[in-house]
């Protein structure tokens, strides 16, 4: 089975702040996940001035009044910020990775070496962007929140055509709602996808808690995706529905046992570990009472008991109506002539 990939998703949980980005990264390192994840953008050229909050935002935040750009300016790392990141996550050993907003964006993380793009939910449908991430990236992520089967036929052709293949594409499914409800995730919905599409599936997260993504594993997800943050109590917009670090540190774990407990061949057969246990907790056919030797054995002097290291009771019928080679006494294991 091929590792699952963990991404935390820091997003814009730092507010601003290179302080808190680094101290994400350190809550990333110590969780044990394979990527830290940030976004990159350019506020001017992603929202207009008219754009509107979402309505987890505005409750997340606690300001109505100020537009996505007044929120987003807030949120964004410059250049010199997200080489600061780089160079910590490097000194950290973990995997840089972020998700661009804008082609500025785009061409910026493919100019500080990145090769593996992410494609957020709200961007699928966006033409022009695809196409200059097909151009710029060999390898893709691609998150479908909101999207249709066909919207994702049609992005996914984007990358297809451009000479990516299959097996560099990973296709996320997930829910944009912060949190999702459960009733909303439509788990299954991974599955279409893989047989839809036939590549790699993986799943985004935005409920609350750890239980799904855990689940997304346990269904052949090989990209988990997830929002964190220092403090769920801080103010803006992604904390609240993000896992503090030591759920993020129980998410992994769990990932990784799941990995082991479905990393088996499929064969129905007794594990290595279980062996020893099979005379213990299987039984054999064993005296009822003292048997004399040349006695007929039957349902009044033979039964059922542990241990199972004698004659197995499927060999029941078989037995009832021998006699007996020997004196037996109480609970003694019985044995026939082969």
């Amino acid at each position: 089975m091929k590792k699952v990939t963990i991404i935390a998703e820091a997003g814009v949980n730092h507010n601003g702040s290179i302080e808190n980005a680094f101290k994400l990264i350190d809550a990333a390192v110590e969780a044990g996940v394979d990527y830290v994840k940030f976004q990159t953008f350019k506020s001017e050229n992603l929202v207009s001035k008219s754009a509107k909050k979402a309505d987890y935002q505005i409750e997340n935040t606690g300001n109505s009044e100020e537009s996505q750009l007044e929120m987003l300016k807030k949120l964004e790392l410059n250049h010199k910020k997200h080489q600061e990141l780089v160079d910590y996550c490097s000194k950290k050993n973990i995997k840089f990775f972020s998700t661009a907003f804008d082609l500025e964006s785009l061409q910026y993380l493919k100019d500080i070496g990145l090769d593996l793009v992410k494609i957020p939910s709200g961007e699928i449908t966006n033409l022009p962007y695809l196409r200059l991430a097909s151009k710029l990236f060999s390898q893709v992520i691609l998150s479908t929140g909101m999207a249709t089967i066909e919207e994702i036929s049609d992005a996914f052709n984007v990358f297809t055509q451009a000479g990516i293949s299959k097996d560099k594409i990973t296709i996320l499914h997930c829910n944009t709602e912060y949190p999702t409800p459960f009733e909303d995730v439509n788990l299954k919905a991974m599955l279409t996808i893989k047989n839809q599409f036939n590549t790699e599936i993986g799943y985004s997260d935005h409920t609350l808690g750890i239980e799904v993504p855990i689940a997304a594993v346990a269904l052949g997800a090989t990209v988990i995706e997830k929002h964190f943050t220092l403090d769920k109590t801080m103010n803006g917009p992604d904390h609240a529905a993000s896992l503090e670090p030591h759920e993020l540190k129980a998410m992994v774990s769990a990932i990784r046992n799941i990995e082991k407990s479905i990393a088996g061949d499929g064969i129905k057969k007794p594990s290595f570990s279980e062996q020893k246990n099979m005379a213990i907790g299987r039984k054999s056919i064993v005296s009822k009472r003292d048997i004399s030797a040349g006695e007929i054995f039957s349902e009044d002097n033979i039964t059922v008991k542990r241990p199972g290291n004698g004659i197995s009771p499927m060999r029941w019928d078989e037995i009832i109506g021998k006699k007996a080679i020997k004196d037996f006494k109480q609970d003694e294991l019985i044995t026939v002539e082969i």
